[in-house]
């Protein structure tokens, strides 16, 4: 499959904040006509990339569906998501057999200096056959990584933290 050309995607929608991610994200994920215990699996940096993997896991909860994170690509790693009554959605420290129906990528993937080409990537992505593929990131993480020139995405997200407002009272 040819890598994502933006401009051959619908016209891009803007949207604001956390749900300005999760909707369209879930709206995604619902169109898909996944089955019950059909898996997600989210790619990402432990610490900076975990909790915006189970803000997205929360954001379909109740689709009956398994969700895994995975840091980097170290699939041996691999852990489910669960909902914890009175938390949310956590990485449980449990074993978990991959069979994803959907790829999640997280930005912080592409990020400098991180371990991860696109075309290792790429390669997982073959790995796993006809999966969908989504790409969740801030500020034009993907694009400016170069990552749209080798990775085909069904659903990009592309949020931006900015301004960012700093208030001490000391």
């Amino acid at each position: 499959m040819p890598a994502t050309d933006i401009s051959a995607m619908t016209e891009p929608e803007t949207l604001r904040g956390i749900t300005g991610i999760l909707r369209p994200y879930r709206e995604f994920i619902q169109s898909l006509s996944l089955g019950c215990n059909d898996q997600i699996v989210y790619y990402g940096c432990v610490g900076t990339c975990t909790p915006f993997v189970e803000l997205l896991a929360i954001s379909v909860r109740g689709f009956h569906l398994d969700q895994v994170f995975v840091p980097l690509l170290a699939e041996e790693k691999a852990k489910p998501l669960r909902e914890i009554p009175d938390v949310g959605m956590q990485v449980i420290d449990e074993p978990v057999e991959l069979r994803p129906k959907v790829i999640v990528l997280m930005g912080g993937l592409a990020m400098q200096y991180m371990p991860v080409s696109a075309e290792q990537v790429n390669e997982l992505i073959k790995k796993h056959g006809d999966v969908t593929v989504i790409g969740v990131c801030f500020m034009s993480m993907f694009e400016k990584a170069g990552w749209l020139d080798t990775i085909h995405f069904d659903l990009l997200i592309d949020a931006t933290i900015d301004p960012v407002t700093i208030t001490h009272n000391r």
